[in-house]
């Protein structure tokens, strides 16, 4: 994999990130779901996008098209937050329990809006070295000619 496809899979796994954070930021307030309760966070989980044995076996026979499961990362899949939710005591609701508590998402704003501006900075990090790539091959390029 060269640097412009690592680094599409990190834009793209940022993305998702960034989606799914500005998800759990809306929903701070949503006391109640279609499946009942208030809403739960999600986070995304990464894992590093590893070769298969049948992509080394191609490289060491020479074959340049390598499978494109070289390198970058992935998206492990999206879990839900496991805490229980916060308890507001709110007796004039009409969503309060027995003893006058409301339930609400285990959400965090301001952990949320730190997560928000660390994944849109990896993200500008990804378009960074995509860039920067672009420019050495055109140096390289200029130079190849001259």
């Amino acid at each position: 994999m060269n640097a412009y496809d690592i680094s599409a899979t990190g834009l793209t796994a940022e993305r998702l990130r960034m989606d799914v954070i500005a998800n759990n930021i809306a929903n701070v307030d949503s006391t109640q779901t279609p499946g009942g309760g208030p809403y739960k966070k999600e986070q995304v989980v990464f894992e590093p996008r590893n070769p298969s044995f049948l992509d080394l076996l191609s490289s060491f026979r020479g074959n340049s098209s390598l499978a494109s499961g070289l390198g970058g990362v992935k998206v492990a899949g999206i879990i839900q937050d496991p805490a229980p939710p916060r308890l507001v005591y709110d007796p004039t609701s009409p969503l309060a329990n027995s003893k006058g508590f409301v339930a609400y998402p285990h959400i965090n704003i301001v952990k949320e809006m730190v997560d928000l501006i660390d994944a849109s900075r990896a993200y500008q990090a990804n378009v960074t070295v995509m860039t920067e790539t672009s420019a050495m091959g055109k140096a390289a390029q200029a130079i190849a000619q001259a």
